[in-house]
This record gives C-alpha cells, sequence and structure tokens, in this order.
C-alpha cells in the first residue's frame, strides 16, 4: 500500500515538473483535478485527471469533468461539460472535445455553444483554431443575436472581425424581415450582411432580390447589384444596381431599369428609376419606354421622363404622367405631344400641348386629345378646341374636317361615329374608282354627325344646323379650294417603332438619397385633368356641352370614298 502511494506521488511530482516546464514554452499547464491516475488508452500512455479539470494554455483555459492527457503529445481528450474560455471573450461549451496545444486548435462534438458578447451559435460539433480565432461548423449551425437568428448548413465565424461566412441553405430571420440565401456574410458587430449569389428578402414593406450586395439589418438599407429588384404590392422595381432604405421607403435603381406596375401590368423601362413607398410615386428617366397591351396589341411610349402614381386613398385614381417630347406607337396608332397623363383607375388618357394622332391615312390634331378605353379597347375620344381629321386619299388629295370640339365613338376598336360639335366646316374630295376625281364636296355647318362602315369608311355626313354646302367640280378646283384654313399635314413627325428605343439623354450617375417624398418636378405641371360634363349627342341642333375627360382615339380616321352622302339634320 505503501509503495501505491509513493508511486503515485512521484508520478505526480513528475507530471507537474513537465507540466510547469512546458507552461513555460506556452504548452498547457494543468491547473487542477479531483484526482489523477495514469495508465494505457489504445496503447498509449495517458494521464486520466478526473473531476473538476482545469487546463490553461497561454489566454485560454480549458474546463472538463474529466481529461485524457496523451504523454509525450499536447493532446487533450475532455468529457463532460466541457468548456473552452479564450481572453474571457469567447466561450464554447460541449460534450467533448479534443485540443492540440500544438497546432492551438479546438474540435467540439455534441450540444456545442459558442458564445462571444454580440452572438450565441449552436452547432453539433465546431472546429476551433485558437490561433487565428476562428471557427468552422459543417453540419448545420444557428446563430442568435439581439437583432437576428441566421442558419445555414455550413459556416465560418472569424470571432476577430466578427465576420460569420455561411455557405449552403443559409437563412436570416428577423421581426422585420426573412432573408434566404445560398452563400452569405454577416458582421456581428455591424450587423450588415454581405451576400453573392441569388439572395431574397422578404419584408413587410415588400420583397427585395439580388446576386450580389449588402443589407444593414440595423437601418434596414439595401445596397444592391446584379439582376435587384424590390417588389411591393404595386411595384416591381429593378436595375443592375438597386438601393432601397426600407424605412423612409425610398428605392434607387440604375442601369436597364424595369418598373412595372403590378395593378395594370404596365411596364417602363430606362435607365434612372426612383421609387417612393409613401407617396406610391415611382419616377424612370433616361430614355424612358412603356409599354402596355391595347387592342390585343403592346402600345409603346417614349418621353423625357416617365412618372407613375399608385392611388393612396379612395378618391385618388392611380396616374402615369409622360413629359417631355412623348411619342407612342402600336401597330395601327401612332401619336405625339409633349405632354401626357394617364389615369389608369378610368382607363383614361390625357394629351396635352399640341397633340398629334396618325392611324392608316389619317391624321388628328386638337389642342388637346382625351382618349378613353375600356377593356384596354379605345372606347371613345375627345378633342377640345381647334379639331381637325384629316385623310389622305389613293391620289394624294386630303380629305378634311374641323371644328371646335368633336368627339369620337368606337365599337371593338374600330371607329363608329364623330360628332363635330360647333364651328363645323367639311372637305371630301369625291372619286371615281380609286384614281379619278369627280369633285370635291365642301360644307360649313355648326354640328355634324359622320358615320362610318364596318370597314372604317365614311357612310354618311349629316348637319345638323343650317348647312351651308357645295360641290365643286374637278375644271374648276383652285388650290386654295383644297385644303380648310389651319390644314397642316404632319407625316414627318410621325413617329416609328425604331424611334421609342432611341437613346435620348446621357445615362444620369445614381446618387442614392434617403428621401421619402416625390421631388416637386416629379408631376410639375401634371395635375390630374379636371373632367367636363359629357356631349349629349342629338340629332336636332343643342348647344354643345363640353365633353368629359372620358375618350378615346380611333382605330381609323375619316376617309371619304366616292358616293359619300351629306345628310340635313334628323336624317342620322
Amino acid at each position: 500500500m505503501f509503495t501505491k502511494i509513493l508511486f503515485s506521488l512521484v508520478f505526480m511530482l513528475m507530471s507537474f515538473a513537465v507540466l510547469g516546464q512546458q507552461a513555460r514554452q506556452d504548452r498547457v499547464e494543468l491547473q487542477g483535478a479531483d484526482s489523477l491516475k495514469g495508465g494505457i488508452f489504445n496503447g498509449q500512455r495517458i494521464t486520466k485527471l478526473l473531476g473538476n479539470v482545469k487546463f490553461k494554455q497561454q489566454d485560454t483555459f480549458l474546463f472538463a469533468d474529466s481529461v485524457y492527457k496523451y504523454a509525450d503529445t499536447e493532446i487533450l481528450e475532455a468529457f463532460g461539460n466541457v468548456r473552452i474560455n479564450q481572453a474571457d471573450t469567447v466561450t464554447i461549451t460541449g460534450n467533448r472535445a479534443t485540443y492540440d496545444g500544438d497546432k492551438r486548435t479546438a474540435r467540439m462534438i455534441g450540444n456545442v455553444v459558442m458564445k462571444d458578447p454580440r452572438m450565441t451559435l449552436t452547432t453539433p460539433s465546431l472546429d476551433y483554431d485558437l490561433t487565428t480565432r476562428t471557427a468552422v461548423y459543417t453540419e448545420g449551425g444557428t446563430i442568435v443575436d439581439p437583432e437576428n437568428r441566421l442558419q445555414s448548413r455550413r459556416g465560418t465565424y472569424d470571432t476577430n472581425s466578427k465576420m460569420f461566412t455561411f455557405r449552403q441553405d443559409v437563412k436570416v430571420f428577423s421581426k422585420d424581415y426573412d432573408i434566404t440565401a445560398e452563400n452569405m456574410r454577416y458582421n456581428s458587430e455591424s450587423k450588415i450582411v454581405y451576400f453573392q449569389g441569388p439572395t431574397f428578402i422578404k419584408g413587410k414593406q415588400g420583397d427585395l432580390y439580388a446576386e450580389e450586395g449588402t443589407y444593414d439589418t440595423i437601418m434596414r438599407v439595401s445596397d444592391f447589384g446584379k439582376n435587384a429588384y424590390i417588389l411591393t404590392p404595386e411595384y416591381r422595381l429593378g436595375g443592375e444596381k438597386l438601393f432601397y432604405n426600407e424605412g423612409t421607403g425610398y428605392g434607387y435603381a440604375q442601369r436597364n431599369v424595369t418598373m412595372r406596375s403590378l395593378k395594370d401590368d404596365v411596364t417602363i423601362r430606362g435607365e434612372v428609376g426612383r421609387y417612393w413607398r409613401e407617396t406610391g410615386v415611382a419616377k424612370v428617366h433616361g430614355s424612358p419606354k412603356m409599354e402596355t397591351l391595347m387592342d390585343g396589341d403592346t402600345l409603346f411610349m417614349a418621353a423625357d421622363t416617365l412618372i407613375s402614381r399608385e392611388s393612396k386613398a379612395p378618391d385618388m385614381p392611380s396616374m402615369l404622367y409622360a413629359y417631355h417630347g412623348v411619342k407612342i406607337y402600336k401597330s395601327d396608332l401612332q401619336g405625339k405631344c409633349d405632354s401626357l397623363s394617364y389615369n389608369r383607375t378610368d382607363s383614361i388618357m390625357y394629351m396635352n400641348r399640341n397633340p398629334v394622332l396618325w392611324s392608316d391615312n389619317s391624321q388628328i390634331v386638337s389642342d388637346t386629345i382625351h382618349i378613353h378605353m375600356r377593356n384596354k379597347t379605345i372606347d371613345r375620344m375627345y378633342m377640345f378646341s381647334s379639331a381637325f381629321i384629316s385623310s389622305e386619299d389613293s391620289i394624294q388629295n386630303f380629305n378634311q374636317v374641323k371644328g371646335r370640339d368633336m368627339v369620337a365613338f368606337f365599337k371593338e376598336g374600330k371607329i363608329r361615329r364623330v360628332n363635330v360639335e360647333g364651328n363645323g366646316e367639311s372637305l371630301y374630295f369625291v372619286l371615281e374608282g380609286d384614281t379619278l376625281l369627280t369633285g370635291l364636296n365642301k360644307a360649313i355647318c355648326s354640328n355634324m354627325v359622320l358615320k362610318f362602315s364596318e370597314e372604317n369608311k365614311l357612310n354618311t355626313i349629316s348637319f345638323l344646323v343650317s348647312p351651308d354646302a357645295s360641290f365643286i367640280p374637278p375644271h374648276e378646283l383652285k388650290e386654295p379650294d383644297k385644303t380648310l384654313e389651319g390644314f397642316e399635314w404632319l407625316s414627318e413627325l410621325r413617329p416609328e417603332r425604331k424611334d421609342i428605343f432611341v437613346q435620348r439623354v446621357p445615362v444620369v450617375q445614381p446618387q442614392p438619397v434617403q428621401q421619402q417624398q416625390a421631388p416637386k418636378e416629379s408631376v410639375s405641371g401634371l395635375a390630374t385633368p379636371s373632367v367636363r360634363v359629357k356631349p349629349v349627342v342629338q340629332s336636332k341642333p343643342a348647344a354643345p356641352a363640353k365633353p368629359p375627360v372620358n375618350s378615346q382615339v380611333p382605330a381609323k380616321p375619316v376617309a371619304a370614298p366616292g358616293g359619300t352622302k351629306l345628310k340635313k339634320a334628323g336624317n342620322n
């Protein structure tokens, strides 16, 4: 018995002497244990330390219920309530651990929890490098900090830079948003997310997507690139570069910008886009182009600036504003004006300042034109002040109708009737076949009604108030007789499809500003037009009332084939 006790004391003294020498060389140092035993384990001599075991190496401490210390190595096998603490800032706990003092690495297995002052990481297993202060997990991990909970299949945490690197099935959860990604980095100090690859951010105010960029989880500010977009209940705004502040609701997109209104399927493209969530305003400039379906065809529109405003109140319409140099192109309809506004709630388009419309061989001019659509098909068109319709016939004569105001009515997108309201004048060339001129019908009448056939050909003209009509044979025609006052053929201004896609202005470089309200210029001079009273169509003379803003563009302006009938009041 005495021999056994002596052997144990000698062994203990030798162990402490060896460990003391190693400690002076930054080796692992035994700080304490309830008991110590020597033995052979897996063919290697070990020292078994049992109960409240504590080791130290430099600024690192290891605690466990029991530890195997392998002879002639710096390897420790720790079991039960294992805890590693480095510099009083990083603590790792688990069921068991392998600690290599030479390499200064630790592998923790079973219910692993890693903590520092800013976060807690849980994972089934963890490898930790004490020199670089970097942790790696490969079996799935969850990180929790005061603002976020993050999950991924694999990950790395650098405790020096406070940077996490996540890979595979990455998810971030908070009270305001959820993030899904394949690869992502996260700074637990700044709370900024860095991502590379497809990333979705789902928030209460809308969703975001990008394939590279950053997201500040505290300020809720996104700075995205590569196929980025914002998705709100009203819009999808995307571009190669995207900035969005969820707090203020301000978004900024640059290069290959696409803005789509989800309510009525209107798409606007350009080089720079801005969005203000609180006002529901989105603005696109840098050669912007709009496209939407109309009469089963695509309608294109171009201008210097396009602005969309969503309804924010029951009595507030959703609007689209276009200015300046507006051009419209559709396969059977083209137009231009200085500025345009489109009431998307009521499907009314207002063309302002020198509007002109063309369809086939016909042209419509007026001070203001209002186009009313129903089910994305033209229903009515109102022309206010100095209204003028002209069309070129097969031998290059121009049939003309003018008046103070006009209203055109459509059925299934084709013109059926035009009412001339005040100061009406008409001039039509009568042809035999397509090549022989037989004369000119000329009439003056306050109010007129023009009716059209299924083929958009003029059938009859009804004069409602004391007409003054005359017929001029070809041999009596003089040049002044061939045009009405104010006539101008503007075919050189007629847009082609390629004109819609011409680059208009240099691309404006982005200067993101955390802004909430739309700038004053966004809707300057483009307030929602006031509604005018609809005219009443009558067969008897009546004082013309001002028409409403509900109008539509004729599918085919008036043409005057030979045999056009002239009717007096009561015959329409």
